[in-house]
């Protein structure tokens, strides 16, 4: 049997699958491990005072020798916010576009990784040779410049990898999709395509982000005061968007938030963003000038806590002042959980008398998606031909859907992998099956803190946040066979309020002084003993009286 029989091809995802956010794929062959994008993706609603969330990369870590690049296929968060806590454990080249890589430096920067990071420049005409696997790509659209989709030529064959994508055939910057060159990797013969799912349930095709423009051009000039437009800060062909309507309009720009101002820094100055010299404006100008010569461009789409347009909606912002009759567009879509964050912010906004341009895209035209509907999904199967086929980038019923559009262009169902992070997909001799599992999972991230916070601290969290806690301090005498000196003193944090309370704290400082003298009666003096019988007494009493179940913390001293 020759080598190249014995060697296997792995296909697999370390996050992005059954979730929206931490993109990470990875192909291996043999002792060469190739890594698509490192993203993040924000915590679930369980997840108490967590940050971010990014993949469980052990695998990687456990093969670093073999692990010859991560390869970046645009700069939205998603696929790149992951990569500062990637890299300090796996000092691997990156690969990116220019904008992308643009983006991502900003963030080694604020790391400290900058220095040590080796960053290589790519476009879609670039090809690499990674061990055994070379890279090519080639360009899509996406709602941020730069972005690729990638081919990793193997032994066993051809995968590609689409990246974020839609067909838009009339681009705010002119960066079209490379049909031809699409196709032309899909006649060569392609092993297997892992697919972006994000719009799999959205029948027809997404619309062109030049509406978009249209209809921003159209509300500034039917606006009499401020126009204040929140949008994802990654989103630089909507920034674009809002300049270009600025332009006709004659009103200047104010750029309020970080994530925003960095962006838009960026982009600039590496030619992505077109701006007039002296449009942009600094927040505190905003008031100086007339009201129909100012767009304040924010951040908040997503009703963040403390972004710029959820402070303007509180009024607490420093610099900017929602004010009557202000027109206020948010282009974007709410990300599935953050629905009512943002009808929050827009309740707030109407209070405050302003006009508030919101919803989806097809009610406000204000917003169109970066990611392709289903007959967009059909064209890119139609255009690679694969022989197998692995969605990628959804939640589950998306790489379901996507995968019944798979069926409906030609490709057997047998043919089609719908994998969970950490399912492999083994290609041996043209021939495919599920392979074993590699560990997969979250790795959570709050403050600087990472992976310090499990299961079961989210769990002591959920509890505390749910029933408080109980502190009870008592004081054993060592030389009196561990006679009660001081205390049982009963210290309460968000359970009940001590001073309405005394009657139910009085009886539980009974339950535990009983519950010690009946232990030193028996000779029980193992600490752990004689915490664990206080907190089952103590539970066992609050839980008849309350019908709560505070965490209790017995803390038991000698003297």
């Amino acid at each position: 049997m020759s080598k190249k029989m014995q060697e296997k091809l792995l296909v697999f995802a370390l996050g992005g699958v059954g979730e929206i956010g931490k993109n990470m794929y990875v192909v291996q062959y043999s002792n060469d491990i190739v890594v698509v994008d490192a993203g993040l993706k924000f915590p679930e609603e369980d997840m108490l005072g967590i940050d971010i969330v990014i993949p469980d990369i052990s695998y990687l870590t456990e093969n670093r020798d073999k692990v010859k690049a991560i390869l970046i296929t645009h700069g939205h968060e998603d696929h790149i916010g992951g990569l500062s806590y990637v890299l300090k454990q796996l000092n691997v080249p990156v690969y990116g576009t220019k904008l992308t890589l643009g983006l991502i430096e900003g963030k080694l920067k604020e790391a400290g990784l900058l220095g040590e990071t080796k960053r290589i420049v790519i476009d879609a005409d670039s090809e690499v040779q990674l061990g055994t696997i070379r890279a090519s790509f080639f360009k899509t659209n996406h709602s941020i410049p730069d972005s690729i989709g990638v081919a990793l030529d193997t032994p066993e064959g051809t995968i590609v990898h689409t990246g974020d994508f839609k067909f838009d055939y009339t681009p705010v910057n002119g960066q079209y999709a490379d049909l031809k060159r699409m196709a032309e990797i899909g006649k060569k013969g392609v092993l297997a395509l892992l697919s972006d799912s994000t719009n799999a349930e959205r029948p027809g095709f997404t619309p062109s982000e030049k509406n978009v423009g249209e209809e921003l051009e159209d509300i500034f000039h039917k606006s009499s005061q401020r126009v204040v437009v929140a949008t994802f800060a990654s989103n630089v062909h909507r920034i674009q968007q809002v300049i270009n309507a600025a332009i006709a309009t004659k009103r200047f720009v104010a750029v309020v938030g970080r994530s925003m101002v960095n962006v838009v820094t960026i982009a600039s100055d590496l030619g992505y963003l077109h701006i007039p010299d002296g449009m942009i404006i600094e927040p505190e100008e905003v008031n100086k000038l007339a009201a129909d010569r100012v767009v304040i461009l924010c951040t908040g789409s997503q009703g963040e806590p403390m972004s710029a347009l959820t402070r303007m909606a509180r009024s607490t912002h420093r610099k900017v002042d929602i004010l009557p009759g202000d027109t206020v567009i948010i282009a974007a879509t709410p990300i599935p959980g953050n629905e009512r964050y943002v009808g929050r912010t827009v309740d707030e906004l109407f209070r405050l008398g302003a006009h508030v341009i919101y919803g989806p895209g097809s009610i406000s035209g204000v917003h169109v998606s970066g990611h392709g509907s289903q007959e967009e999904l059909k064209l890119m199967l139609n255009l690679i031909k694969p022989k197998y086929f692995i969605p990628i980038h959804g939640e589950y019923r998306m790489l379901r859907q996507h995968a019944q559009l798979g069926e409906a262009v030609g490709i057997e169902r047998s043919r089609i992998f719908v994998v969970e992070n950490g399912e492999t997909v083994e290609f041996q001799g043209g021939l495919a099956r599920k392979g074993p599992k590699v560990p997969a999972g979250n790795i959570l991230i709050d403050g600087l803190g990472v992976g310090d916070v499990g299961n079961i601290v989210l769990r002591d969290r959920k509890l505390l946040s749910q029933d408080g806690i109980l502190v009870v301090v008592v004081t054993l005498s060592k030389q009196d066979g561990g006679s009660i000196v001081s205390g049982p003193d009963i210290i309460s944090r968000g359970f009940v309020y001590v001073r309405e309370s005394e009657g139910l704290l009085d009886e539980a400082t009974k339950i535990v002084t009983s519950t010690l003298n009946k232990l030193m009666h028996d000779k029980v003096n193992e600490w752990a003993s004689l915490k664990t019988n206080v907190k089952d007494a103590l539970g066992r009493f609050l839980y008849e009286q309350t019908r709560r179940r505070p965490m209790i913390l017995p803390i038991i001293m000698e003297v």
